[in-house]
């Protein structure tokens, strides 16, 4: 699924520079070597970060 259609950024794509430490949009877009053009995926992007610290944290309980 893409998470970001202007740039053609993947979920999985976000989700590899959060594990890859990622904790903004912009450095996602930074890892993509892109930029935001609509911004209509920060949204988006700011609740995987989120969710995934959500599990990184309740994982290390």
């Amino acid at each position: 699924m893409y998470v970001c259609n202007c740039n053609g950024i993947r979920e999985r794509e976000v989700r590899a520079a959060i594990d890859g430490g990622a904790r903004r949009p912009a450095e996602i877009f930074r890892a993509r070597g892109s930029k935001p053009q609509c911004a209509r995926c920060v949204c988006d992007m700011k609740k995987m970060i989120e969710e995934q610290g959500e599990a990184l944290r309740y994982a290390a309980e």
